[in-house]
């Protein structure tokens, strides 16, 4: 079918290609606009149904909305935006010129601008920020008839109608059913009596990192958000969930590859500038932090000079123990999102760590004893140095690599900036004057 679609639309076969369109997913048409150019997409937008246009345009990259809102008339984009649920309507906002988006809100319904209003506010990477404000509310003194009635009157408002909220009189959250509930309870029952009060629910100002916590945890699809007087003011639904986790998750990569995050954007839609930004201060430091390296191998020159084999193990022996380093580091990163570790263990995992290091450190040098003697046909006395200091930096660095993870975390700060470039670079410092003692103290230079 979408193969159909898009040769319809090369040979501009627009009538036939509308009616093939509107009968795809609203994901799958989403997924159709993003490989079209720009100056054909706005052509292709305006044939999907309007009733259909809010679902697809959901699916789009916001750099892709931005593009589209900016060629439809100001009629057109309003009518959009009155259709989208406010959150998906407030991301959209948020990315564009502020004097635009004062008049478009201008233009919208009374109850769009509200909303949208209301998350705007709210601050960046917060519960409010992501929340909707469309969803399904119960008073607690309703008959489940009462009740089904209403939802069915207003279903269309709803982002999501699985879960119902109860709230008394105060707007306060009291608790929540399940819709099967409501379908399986007497008619003239009441709504109270048959509420769930266990109901798990964040704070608008709740950082939107800890939610996600909290649903994977509780295995939730909708959560309530409340504000400072418990007073129920909207829902995050487990698809702003799943973006947020999708943001995190390329945020902590790019700090463990050393590159400052700057934008949503793929990688093909993010210009050369903003990638040469984000990768550059990084570049920087560890560049500068690795002439201490140099300043370590000219110090022990002398050592060289004696034994001029001993260079030839360096890179070896920086890379075998910045790989052990880096193993530790990234296993304590991702174990210090997902809540598994905490400041408190922190004896646990040095003990864990140490003997699993021990481990790879004699399993390391025993393979290396043997290539040196039997392949390099190496002296006893420099094999001895080389894998002495294999053993001993493998072991230092698997500690260092889980330790300053949960320091920096301990301190409030991403524990993802500690990952491999940063602690290799220390790590790299530290063998090199392993080594050189070493050598210098068994063969006595």
């Amino acid at each position: 079918m979408l193969e159909k679609v898009e040769k319809l639309l090369k040979e501009k076969n627009y009538k036939e290609a509308k009616t093939e369109l509107n009968e795809l997913n609203s994901s799958d048409i989403a997924e159709l606009l993003e490989d079209i150019e720009s100056k054909e997409i706005i052509k292709v937008f305006k044939l999907i149904n309007k009733d259909k246009a809010a679902d697809v345009f959901a699916y789009l990259p916001i750099e892709q909305e931005t593009e589209i809102i900016s060629l439809l008339s100001d009629k057109e984009a309003v009518s959009l935006i009155d259709e989208m649920y406010a959150d998906d309507a407030t991301d959209l906002l948020e990315e564009m010129p502020a004097n635009v988006v004062k008049r478009l809100l201008k233009k919208c319904t009374a109850d769009t601008r509200n909303d949208i209003n209301k998350l705007l506010n709210y601050p960046e990477n917060s519960a409010g920020s992501i929340m909707t404000v469309e969803y399904a509310e119960l008073k607690e003194d309703l008959t489940i008839m009462q009740a089904i009635v209403k939802l069915r009157k207003e279903i269309e408002y709803y982002e999501t109608i699985n879960t119902c909220f109860v709230l008394n009189s105060e707007r306060k959250l009291i608790g929540y059913i399940h819709l099967k509930d409501i379908i399986c309870a007497n008619e003239n029952d009441l709504v109270k009596n048959i509420v769930k009060k266990d109901v798990i629910y964040c704070r608008t100002t709740d950082d939107q990192e800890e939610i996600a916590k909290m649903f994977q945890k509780y295995d939730l699809t909708a959560m309530p958000v409340v504000d400072s007087e418990n007073r129920m003011v909207g829902i995050i639904t487990i698809d702003d969930i799943i973006d947020v986790l999708q943001e995190e998750n390329t945020e902590d990569i790019n700090k463990m590859a050393a590159i400052n995050p700057v934008s949503n954007k793929s990688y093909l839609k993010t210009g050369i500038f903003e990638t040469w930004k984000s990768r550059i201060p990084w570049l920087m430091i560890l560049m500068l932090s690795s002439t201490f390296t140099g300043k370590i191998i000219e110090s022990y020159e002398q050592a060289l000079t004696s034994y001029v084999i001993l260079t030839a193990f360096i890179p070896m022996l920086m890379g075998s123990a910045g790989n052990a380093g880096g193993q530790a580091s990234v296993t304590i990163i991702r174990s210090l999102s997902l809540g598994d570790i905490e400041f408190k263990d922190t004896w646990k995992v040095i003990w864990k760590e140490l003997r699993v290091a021990i481990f790879c450190g004699i399993t390391l040098a025993t393979v290396n004893t043997i290539k040196l003697i039997l392949i390099d046909k190496l002296v006893f006395e420099v094999a001895l140095v080389v894998n002495l200091t294999l053993f001993v930096t493998v072991i230092i660095s698997k500690l260092i690599g889980c330790t300053l993870p949960i320091l920096v975390k301990r301190i409030n700060l991403d524990p993802a900036v500690m990952a491999s470039p940063i602690i290799t670079t220390i790590i790299d410092a530290l063998s090199l004057i392993i080594y050189f003692q070493i050598a210098t103290n068994l063969l006595s230079l």
